[in-house]
């Protein structure tokens, strides 16, 4: 039976533990747009940060109180317990606690005795009384108190007794939930499992988790400890965090609800996971990883033959849940493991009702083949298969425009930056256009010059960008160095929220390049629905 919202927390640190990844920087506007992403998704705590401690983080609550506005999370400020021998109500880190004027306080204090003596330099009773005198200062001024049990569970290990009376103090206290961390990231499911049943007989706590991924076990000991008993859960979104990262927890709570029942986020938050997940790495600029379980790009890609054999029968045999649940979808790879199953659900993926047509599978399979095998990737490349398909099925090359000649050269100086220029001869729209591009770079030359080419012919093209460039040697392991084949795959956007890949392959990297600039084009047209010009016969 789901739990209530009362009953069971989700808390989201992303703001705060998230923040602490290497090459993460968020401005305070970042942190105000990633909480209204947290809020959308459902959860329903918001961990802000650590005001007092860090200016933008007081900066951050400042603007909070008037320019956030939650309707499914509570914001937490974080901060540490006075000081050893001062007073809680002096304490200026404890001030900024309050002068945060957020419903929830999440205070972290050692719990591990060796810690207490060497970190703090104090004793561990005067670190029992540091916690109590703060939790009791706090829920004196009408806010709520949850506790952060650093190091909890080496702790328990070193003096389980000490660990224990920590739990019991936090509770007795007025804490309502103590979240026991494992902030080396180092335990094991089985581990925390014992750790969290032994704490819960020992006590009557509120027990929470919070896990770092250190040995690749965060989630995995997240869901052990709710297994144990524990009934608040923390994490981070994509993972988020200093060294390997925290628990992810759209992975915890996807887990959760999909498998165990249990309703965690306020209304369709799961639903947006997927959606919020990539808008939250857009702000971050942390590259969305595309295997992370339930919301990745890769979390429901099926590539091998033998998959997509099975999935034109049911898609739930090659699938653990739904990708819709989580605001996914389904995609089929099509490579050199493709049978005709697989370009025949391809195709009905893009739009194209191949069931009838066995030959133009059998046609298509084989020359996906026949150009993986020469280097060619299909995988990402959707707009060049597309392309590809149609001229299969078709047995023509759908043409917007023909190439009369191409050309780019650099012109480098001492000292001096060098210069592309690219010149470029088309013919489109019943016309000769010539036109010359520059740029930093021979594809940027080439890619300006393109667009002047076919811009009066076809003005939608004035729309389309580059966003994207990679480069792979396909065959470095052949000794043919410089001379290796060359692989790129280029991203482009129509402006309006549409990207399409396309790839191409040559000895050399600007012919490699402008097949796929080419290709990119002519995709981008054909979404736009012009009309191409009478196609000759493809061979």
């Amino acid at each position: 039976m789901a739990p209530t919202s009362d009953g069971f927390h989700v808390y989201d640190t992303t703001l705060r533990d998230g923040a602490q990844q290497e090459g993460l920087a968020l401005t305070v506007a970042d942190k105000l747009a990633i909480a209204r992403h947290l809020d959308d998704l459902g959860v329903g705590f918001i961990e802000g940060g650590w005001p007092g401690a860090s200016p933008k983080d007081t900066e951050f609550f400042r603007r909070a109180q008037t320019e956030l506005s939650l309707r499914n999370a509570a914001l937490a400020a974080f901060g540490s317990t006075r000081r050893a021998g001062a007073k809680a109500p002096d304490d200026p880190l404890v001030a900024a606690l309050r002068e945060a004027r957020t419903p929830v306080v999440t205070l972290v204090a050692k719990s591990h005795a060796l810690h207490v003596e060497k970190a703090l330099r104090t004793t561990p009773d005067e670190g029992l009384a540091m916690l109590r005198d703060t939790i009791d200062h706090l829920r004196a001024e009408g806010t709520r108190v949850f506790v952060d049990a650093e190091h909890f569970f080496d702790g328990y290990r070193y003096d389980p007794k000490y660990a224990v009376e920590f739990v019991r103090v936090a509770a007795e206290s007025g804490a309502e939930v103590i979240a026991l961390c494992d902030t080396n990231g180092g335990m094991l499911p089985n581990e925390v499992a014992d750790a969290v049943g032994e704490v819960l007989a020992a006590s009557s706590a509120k027990l929470g988790i919070h896990c770092h991924n250190d040995a690749g076990c965060a989630v995995a000991n997240t869901l052990a400890a709710v297994d144990a008993g524990a009934t608040h859960v923390q994490g981070t979104l994509n993972g988020y965090g200093e060294r390997t990262g925290n628990a992810d927890l759209v992975t915890i709570v996807a887990n959760l609800e999909l498998k165990r029942r249990m309703k965690l986020l306020a209304g369709n938050g799961l639903q947006e996971s997927t959606r919020i997940s990539h808008a939250v790495s857009e702000i971050t600029n942390v590259p969305p990883y595309a295997r992370q379980p339930y919301v990745g790009a890769s979390a429901f890609a099926h590539k091998a033959g033998l998959h997509a054999s099975a999935i034109k029968v049911d898609p739930d045999l090659y699938q653990h849940v739904d990708p819709s649940l989580v605001g996914n979808d389904m995609r089929l790879l099509v490579s050199e493991m493709a049978g005709r199953a697989s370009v025949e659900l391809k195709g009905r993926e893009l739009g194209y009702d191949l069931s009838s047509d066995r030959d133009a599978q059998t046609r298509l399979t084989e020359r996906v083949k026949e150009m993986e095998a020469r280097g060619y990737t299909f995988e990402v490349a959707d707009a060049s298969f597309e392309l590809l398909l149609l001229e299969v099925v078709e047995g023509a090359r759908r043409c917007w425009f023909e190439v009369e000649s191409w050309r780019a050269l650099m012109d480098g100086r001492g000292g001096e930056q060098a210069l592309a220029e690219a010149t470029v001869k088309v013919h489109a729209a019943g016309e000769r256009h010539v036109a010359t591009g520059e740029g930093n770079g021979p594809v940027n030359a080439l890619d300006a010059a393109l667009r002047l080419a076919l811009v009066n012919a076809y003005p939608v093209i004035e729309q389309f960008s580059l966003v994207d460039y990679k480069v792979r040697i396909v065959d470095a392991g052949t000794g043919t160095g410089t001379g290796a084949m060359t692989r790129v795959l280029i991203e482009t956007s129509n402006g309006a929220g549409e990207t399409w890949t396309t790839v191409g392959i040559a000895a050399n990297i600007i012919e490699a390049s402008w097949e796929a600039l080419v290709d990119a084009m002519s995709f981008g047209l054909l979404r736009a629905g012009v009309e191409p010009v009478p196609a000759k016969p493809a061979g």
